[in-house]
């Protein structure tokens, strides 16, 4: 398979956030939550399912910016999360938890094709899907909640 990376968000631009109040994040359309499962809380910075009892923020992120594929969908924040993680030629273990949506894109942002699947079916769909050289990322997200989970580039 094709090497690839997958890098988590900087945590900087959140954590300003964590200091607001519920009134003020409610008026930007965020929440602020607890986890309550060992699962159902991905943190986009840690790439890592967030702990019970941990305070995150649920907030609106724009992963795709460009043409008519320009997408935004919910993510979580964990506000333990002090840096960016990253994996290369591996899946953050959070992905094979999740029912998922595989939506990869070309260089220009094209998209090339789609599919959804078990998590635990990612390795061999995500290595079927980097076959086609002409994939430069593909976007992986909770197929059921369509949270975005994390971008998968090629290295």
């Amino acid at each position: 398979m094709n090497a690839y990376r997958i890098d988590g968000l900087a945590p900087e631009p959140f954590a300003p956030l964590f200091a607001l109040d519920d009134a003020s994040l409610h008026a930007h359309g965020m929440r602020r939550v607890v986890a309550d499962s060992p699962t159902g809380y991905p943190c986009r910075v840690s790439l890592a399912n967030a702990a019970p009892g941990e305070t995150l923020l649920l907030l609106t992120y724009e992963h795709h910016t460009d043409g008519p594929y320009r997408a935004s969908g919910p993510i979580y924040v964990r506000e333990a999360a002090a840096r960016a993680t990253h994996f290369e030629d591996e899946l953050p273990p959070m992905l094979r938890t999740r029912y998922l949506s595989l939506r990869a894109y070309d260089g220009d942002g094209w998209m090339l094709s789609a599919r959804t699947l078990d998590g635990t079916e990612a390795d061999a769909a995500l290595a079927e899907v980097m076959a086609d050289p002409a994939v430069a990322t593909v976007h992986a997200h909770n197929a059921r909640t369509g949270c975005f989970l994390c971008a998968i580039a090629r290295a």
